[in-house]
């Protein structure tokens, strides 16, 4: 499946590969915004939205490898042979599904605030409750939105980020699909070790990346480093983009490096 892309020139000329920027549950190719900012003033930068998000096709399957193949079929569309892939939550699982795809394609991979783990729990049951509210009271306006969800939700960081992805009255994520799919998102099938360096950036407040995780996330990562994000939570990059682009540019250049 090709996916609906954003592309940005980086506005110094580079010989680095590309960066593309994969998005969370929920989410949008909108959701990474603040790290493309900064990046492309050095990289050619690449946004996507996931199957059954944004503006890109829907599909009954969410599963990790079908998300892979979804990210390998837009670089062959876009005619990129190899990329960084920087991704946030089911966004980064996905990234991680790609290396047992097609791991050349890799330059080099951050996964933000998620393990390669099966979580086997449910997070996100209010936030269905709260998406599937506003459905029902036919709102047409965020504002109006914005009102129904408050009586299901409390952060209202969560509610502004839900409401990107409100428009004319109408989701722009398949809540029928995510909603059924949805033990395949927090699930994980365990991918063969990747031998290269990769980042992973928690949130030092956020139960997502824990010691319990080391041990498979260094079977199936064996060079990966982790750089926690103190006093941040699972939306690590809109909570403190400054530390993420310091950890993020950091990587890159020992990459680069290498």
């Amino acid at each position: 499946m090709k996916l609906n892309t954003r592309t940005q020139s980086a506005q110094h000329s580079s010989a680095s590969s590309p960066i593309v920027l994969v998005h969370g549950l929920f989410g949008s190719l909108d959701n990474l915004g603040v790290l493309a900012r900064d990046l492309v003033s050095d990289y050619d930068i690449l946004q996507v939205d996931m199957r059954n998000h944004g503006l890109s096709p829907r599909s009954p399957e969410m599963t990790y490898p079908a998300m892979a193949q979804d990210l390998l079929d837009t670089l062959d569309e876009q005619g990129i042979e190899k990329a960084t892939f920087i991704g946030h939550s089911m966004g980064g699982k996905a990234v991680m599904a790609l290396t047992a795809l097609a791991a050349e394609r890799i330059d080099g991979l951050v996964a933000i605030d998620i393990a390669p783990v099966d979580y086997a729990i449910r997070r996100h049951d209010e936030i269905f409750s709260a998406i599937n509210a506003v459905t029902d009271a036919g709102c047409s306006t965020r504002q109006q939105a914005a009102t129904v969800m408050r009586t299901h939700l409390n952060e209202e960081g969560v509610i502004q980020f839900l409401l990107k992805s409100f428009v004319d009255g109408e989701w722009r994520f398949n809540v029928p699909v995510l909603w059924e799919q949805y033990w395949h998102i927090v699930g994980w099938d365990t991918v063969p070790a990747w031998t290269h360096p990769a980042l992973f950036i928690p949130g030092g407040n956020s139960p997502y990346v824990t010691e319990a995780y080391r041990e498979p996330l260094l079977a199936q990562f064996p060079q990966a480093k982790a750089h926690v994000i103190a006093g941040a939570g699972h939306w690590v990059h809109a909570e403190k983009p400054e530390a993420v682009l310091r950890a993020i540019r950091r990587y890159l250049a020992e990459r680069s490096a290498d």
